[in-house]
């Protein structure tokens, strides 16, 4: 293999041959931080046990709309205001609710919806933002907290031998993964849901006992790193690599293949990334995954606002109702949690460029399925969709919510690598008005 003693002798080295082999099986980039790697670093089972309920939901799709989604374009528009731009309103199926023009096919679904248009937030950088939205917690640079579906996947567990629990469809770019969890819970990523997963056969010139002969040797080369580091963290490495392994040649693996679908089916939710990434969301909770995420970026629209939304509020449209209709017609809505979220607002001024500037003081966001009550709106903006006039919801307010749809254990502590204590949902108060 060409490989120096002096390589071999270097601990993270071996766990990156390990880690190696995990992307080529499986195309799994792991992305937890490298202080979850040693002994005393994981959650204590006990604690997961205390008081722990038992989910309504069996599996949670998050849809993320990356790059602040405009509130005023979408699900709380201003009529009547010169705030509302060039954007007109549709009356939906709920009386007195109005959303933005784009939205025709979730105008009709507003009996399955909980809108909640008063979330706010201090942090108005994307980034920053962003994990915030994902964990419930700031971003700082002393610990990397776990992504909500982290946790989801730790309380409840794996619902497929075979298949992973938590998908990440997109790009993953800056994704906090499992933070100080165990790496056997990151997400898988699929980039490209046309794709599927990726990475998962064997090259033609690797026979079966070639590839065997290669993860013994790989064994051999971590064996003291293994012996010098035993523990759980560890061991969820090994695990993870275990099942990346059994993976290959499943026939599980047809969970990610979307053109097994029919042309019918893939027309309902669109011809776009986040359509046939929802497809798939759909796929992958029928054959037994736990989370999955879906991506969906290009909502930073500082310029030509009305150029760029109607096709991108109209690809959400298409490929929210569709996930709605299609769970609802498989009998999977009542025990799927469905959540569209994005990281921030947009300006309710329009600016010099047709655009909207970033805004965390007021946004909206929207929940469905198992544990929600359908047809609510909480919360509300003022005239100018400015600010919360009524019943204002943060981010950690928002996410504990989620976690008791999901029926997680949001009011118990979990301690993290360096002592501190961090709840499921960043220790907010759930919305009881929109919970079923």
């Amino acid at each position: 293999m060409g490989l120096s003693a002096d390589w071999l002798d270097r601990p993270l080295a071996r766990r990156d041959v390990l880690s190696g082999i995990a992307r080529a099986a499986l195309g799994v980039s792991v992305g937890c931080s490298l202080s979850g790697i040693f002994p005393g670093s994981s959650v204590a089972a006990e604690e997961l046990a205390s008081g722990k309920k038992r989910a309504a939901a069996k599996n949670i799709i998050t849809l993320f709309m990356r790059g602040a989604m405009s509130h005023i374009d979408t699900f709380d528009p201003k009529p009547g205001r010169p705030e509302q731009g060039e954007t007109g309103v549709i009356q939906t199926a709920t009386p007195g609710l109005l959303f933005g023009e784009h939205l025709p096919h979730l105008a009709k679904q507003t009996g399955r919806l909980a809108v909640i248009r008063s979330l706010a937030t201090e942090t108005g950088a994307h980034e920053q933002g962003t994990y915030l939205m994902r964990t419930s917690y700031q971003q700082i640079n002393s610990i990397r907290h776990p992504a909500f579906g982290a946790w989801a996947l730790k309380v409840l567990g794996r619902r497929s031998r075979d298949l992973p629990g938590y998908v990440l469809v997109g790009d993953g770019n800056e994704h906090p993964g499992c933070g100080f969890l165990d790496p056997g819970l990151s997400p898988v990523p699929v980039a490209n849901p046309e794709l599927g997963l990726e990475n998962t056969k064997r090259p033609e010139y690797l026979s079966a006992k070639n590839f065997d002969r290669r993860l013994a040797l790989a064994a051999r080369i971590d064996r003291d790193f293994q012996a010098q580091y035993r523990g759980p963290q560890l061991e969820a490495y090994n695990q993870m690599y275990s099942d990346a392994v059994r993976l290959l040649g499943s026939s599980e693996l047809e969970a990610f293949d979307i053109s097994r679908e029919s042309a019918e089916a893939r027309r309902r939710y669109g011809n776009s990334s986040l359509g046939q990434g929802c497809l798939l969301a759909r796929r992958l909770v029928e054959s037994g995954v736990r989370v999955v995420e879906v991506e969906m970026g290009g909502w930073d629209m500082h310029r030509e606002l009305w150029d760029e939304l109607p096709k991108k509020v109209g690809a959400l449209d298409q490929a929210l109702a569709g996930l709605l209709d299609d769970l609802a017609d498989r009998g999977l809505l009542d025990s799927t949690l469905v959540v569209l979220a994005t990281e921030f607002g947009r300006s309710p001024e329009i600016n010099e460029n047709a655009g909207r500037d970033h805004h965390p003081a007021v946004f909206s966001c929207l929940l469905a399925g198992a544990g929600i009550r359908g047809g609510v709106v909480h919360g509300a903006s003022d005239e100018r969709g400015r600010s919360p006039a009524s019943d204002g919801v943060s981010v950690a307010d928002f996410n504990t919510t989620v976690a008791a749809a999901a029926g997680l254990p949001h009011t118990q502590e979990f301690k993290a690598p360096n002592g501190r204590p961090f709840k499921i949902g960043g220790g907010g108060q759930p919305i009881s008005a929109v919970l079923s």
